[in-house]
């Protein structure tokens, strides 16, 4: 097995994850969980959503959120390159984004995201593919000027929930359109579970060839079928590096329903049971890595204890096998690694 010799993981729990509950988990808690991930070694954290708060009720404090998470990584001896993302999908949150940066409080990174599917994307962000690649070139201009960092994310790589099969040849043309206009790096998004790990490792095999810097390349892949951990076992065999995942396996969709009352989110769920769309558990993945040799400089202890709080904090089960069974035992270690 070709494996690298290094992994970088991107927790992102604070913003996809609790983005698809349907209670408003309390700011408290947020705030909490970016100290608790910071200790435990991460280098990117995804913390909020600048957009309107109305479709996604979870980001109605995204301000303190953002100010609260700030604080606490510049108390942090050798915290201060932990960067910080937003996402930040339209204009008006991308002017948030640019005025809490220069307000010193703000992220080190935001998000602007297409989806290979122009039905998908619509639903997104309400523009069509011709109207946000314009809009995202003026706007990237615009975040640089203020010294942030810009991750273009394409989605429906592998398929759309709304109008079916894609074109991988798409997903990789729309890559490099994305560094040709400024981006500093991309998120590859799996965004209801649509791969196998025959696509995962094909399509970022034609990726790397095409650009071949790993650096550039963020790994996103929810395990709705339960096929996450194998998916990402193929990406890193076609040679990625970087990837992104959430405590417990949560998140997914925008949450249409929030605290008793029905939102806007991204409308119907794309998956008849809303608690299985998540993203591959960042416990089980980190103690997969460590396992099989692959340096994550990760405290691995750490994450397994913030995991059981995290089910505490959304209160119910989640999708972390590690949290239950734990490491494996000393004695039983083989020596089967990277």
């Amino acid at each position: 097995m070709q494996l690298p010799n290094s992994v970088h993981i991107s927790d992102i729990t604070i913003r996809d994850g609790f983005q698809h509950e349907e209670h408003f988990i309390p700011t408290e808690s947020k705030i909490w969980l970016g100290k608790q991930l910071i200790k435990c070694g991460f280098k990117a954290l995804e913390v909020t959503n600048f957009g309107n708060p109305k479709g996604m009720p979870q980001f109605k404090d995204a301000d303190d959120v953002m100010r609260g998470i700030r604080q606490t990584k510049n108390g942090f001896d050798g915290a201060g390159d932990t960067q910080l993302t937003a996402v930040t999908i339209r204009e008006k949150a991308i002017e948030r984004a640019i005025q809490a940066k220069l307000d010193g409080y703000g992220p080190d990174r935001i998000l602007l995201m297409v989806s290979t599917s122009e039905a998908h994307h619509l639903v997104n962000s309400g523009l069509s593919l011709s109207e946000y690649w314009k809009m995202s070139e003026k706007y990237i201009q615009q975040a640089k000027d203020v010294g942030l960092k810009v991750c273009g994310t394409v989605s429906t790589i592998w398929g759309c929930p709304i109008s079916g099969p894609t074109d991988l040849n798409l997903a990789v043309e729309f890559s490099k359109r994305w560094l040709d206009i400024g981006a500093d790096d991309i998120e590859h998004a799996d965004h209801d579970g649509s791969g196998t790990p025959v696509s995962v490792y094909k399509y970022f095999s034609m990726l790397l060839d095409q650009i071949p810097d790993p650096s550039k390349h963020l790994v996103h892949l929810h395990t709705t079928r339960g096929w996450g951990l194998a998916n990402a076992l193929a990406a890193l065999q076609a040679g990625t590096t970087h990837f992104e995942s959430t405590m417990g396996g949560i998140g997914g969709q925008p949450a249409n329903f929030v605290d008793g009352v029905p939102v806007a989110g991204t409308g119907k769920y794309y998956t008849q049971d809303p608690n299985i769309s998540g993203l591959i558990s960042t416990e089980d993945f980190a103690v997969m890595l460590d396992e099989m040799g692959i340096e994550t400089n990760l405290d691995i202890d750490l994450i397994l204890e913030t995991g059981k709080m995290v089910e505490r904090i959304v209160g119910r089960p989640l999708r972390s096998e590690s949290i239950k069974s734990g490491r494996i035992p000393t004695h039983l270690k083989s020596n089967f690694s990277a």
